[in-house]
C-alpha cells in the first residue's frame, strides 16, 4: 500500500510538472529558443527532485517547487479586451434589463458568403421576456464525437430567438488550438447572436453535424437563466476573463450559470466530453423522454434543414419542424 501511494503522489507530481512545461511553453517568452529553456529547466528541477533527493517527502516538496512557480507566475496574467480581434468576435455583448423588456447591444446577424467572407451587421434588438416560452440547446460535432460545440437559444414565441455562444475570443491570424484551450492563450467572449448566423455558420460553411434539443425548463427557469447570461454578458465586456477548455468552455460555463439559479445541479463527465451531452440531458428528464434516445437524437440533427432554410427570414422556425417535443413545452 506504502508503494502504491508513493507511485500516484509520484505520477501526480510529475503531471503538474508536464502541465507547467506546457504552461511556459504556450504562455512563457514569444522568442521560442527562451520558451523552450525555461521549459527545460522546470522539467529538469522536478524531475531531478523526484530521482536523487531523499527522504521521499523532501523529494517530493522540492519537486512542486519549479510547478508551483510556474503557477504563482501564470496567475499574474491578465486577459484583455483592447487586443486586435477577429471580425465576427470584436464587440462584447451587453444587455439592459427593465421589467419586462431585455435590450440587448451587439447581437451579430452576420450574413457569409463563406466563413471567412461576410458582411457585418451588429443589431440592438430588444426582447419582452413576459413572451419567454422556454430555452433550446444546439450541440455541433465537427469530428471525434465526444467533443461539441453547444449553444444556447431562448425562445420567446413569435419573435426571433436570441442564442447565446460561448466562445474563446480570439486575434486576427490567431486559429483554436485544442492543446491552447486549456492554458491562458484566449479570451472568453459571449456572442449573443441570431440563430441564422451561429447555425448557418456551422452547417453550411463549416461542415459541422448540428443537433436542435428542446428543453423541458419553464418559462420561469428560462427567465432566471438568460438573466444569469445577461449578468455574465455585462460582466465579462467590464472584466475580461480567460477561456479554459476544462473549466470556462462552451459548455461548462452553461454548467457554471446554471448553478447560480439551481445550486443543487450535479457535475458529470459529459460537461467536458459534451459530444454526449444529449445523453446526460436525456437521464435527467430535460429532454423529450416519450421517444428512445437513439431515434430523439436522429430526430434532433437539423444540420439539412438548416442547409435548405439557409436563406429564409423564417429560418429558426424551419429548422423546427417535426422538432420532438418535451412534455409540459410547446
Amino acid at each position: 500500500m506504502k508503494r502504491l501511494a508513493r507511485g500516484l503522489a509520484r505520477a501526480a507530481v510529475v503531471l503538474f510538472a508536464l502541465w507547467a512545461v506546457l504552461a511556459v511553453w504556450f504562455d512563457g517568452p514569444l522568442r521560442r529558443p527562451l520558451a523552450a529553456a525555461a521549459a527545460a529547466v522546470v522539467a529538469a528541477g522536478a524531475l531531478a527532485a523526484l530521482v536523487r533527493v531523499r527522504p521521499f517527502a523532501r523529494a517530493l516538496a522540492l519537486a512542486l517547487v519549479p510547478p508551483l512557480a510556474v503557477l504563482a507566475w501564470g496567475l499574474t496574467l491578465e486577459p484583455r479586451n483592447d487586443r486586435d480581434w477577429q471580425a465576427d468576435v470584436a464587440r462584447t455583448p451587453t444587455a439592459e434589463v427593465e421589467g419586462d423588456v431585455a435590450v440587448v447591444h451587439d447581437v451579430r446577424n452576420f450574413d457569409y458568403r463563406s466563413e471567412t467572407d461576410f458582411t457585418e451587421r451588429w443589431e440592438t434588438r430588444e426582447y419582452d421576456l413576459s413572451t419567454l416560452r422556454g430555452v433550446d440547446l444546439f450541440v455541433s460535432q465537427w469530428g471525434p464525437r465526444l467533443i461539441a460545440h453547444t449553444i444556447m437559444s431562448w425562445d420567446f414565441g413569435d419573435a426571433r430567438p436570441l442564442a447565446a455562444s460561448i466562445e474563446t475570443r480570439k486575434e486576427k491570424g490567431e486559429s483554436y488550438s485544442a492543446v491552447r484551450g486549456f492554458f491562458r492563450q484566449y479570451e472568453l467572449v459571449y456572442v449573443a447572436a441570431d440563430e441564422r448566423d451561429v447555425v448557418r455558420l456551422r452547417t453550411s460553411f463549416r461542415g459541422e453535424t448540428v443537433y436542435l434539443y428542446h428543453l423541458a425548463a419553464s418559462p420561469e427557469a428560462a427567465r432566471a437563466l438568460l438573466l444569469q447570461y445577461f449578468d455574465a454578458m455585462n460582466a465579462l465586456a467590464a472584466r475580461p476573463a480567460w477561456y479554459n477548455a476544462a473549466t470556462h468552455s462552451c459548455t461548462t460555463t452553461i454548467f457554471r450559470n446554471l448553478k447560480v439559479i439551481a445550486p443543487g445541479s450535479r457535475f458529470d463527465w459529459r460537461l467536458l466530453a459534451n459530444g454526449r451531452l444529449h445523453e446526460l440531458a436525456y437521464e435527467r428528464g430535460r429532454l423529450d423522454t416519450s421517444l428512445p434516445l437513439a431515434e430523439l437524437h436522429a430526430r434532433s440533427d437539423v444540420t439539412a434543414r438548416a442547409k435548405t432554410c439557409a436563406d429564409r427570414d423564417d429560418f429558426s422556425a424551419c429548422i423546427r419542424e417535426g422538432l420532438p417535443w418535451p412534455a409540459g413545452r410547446r
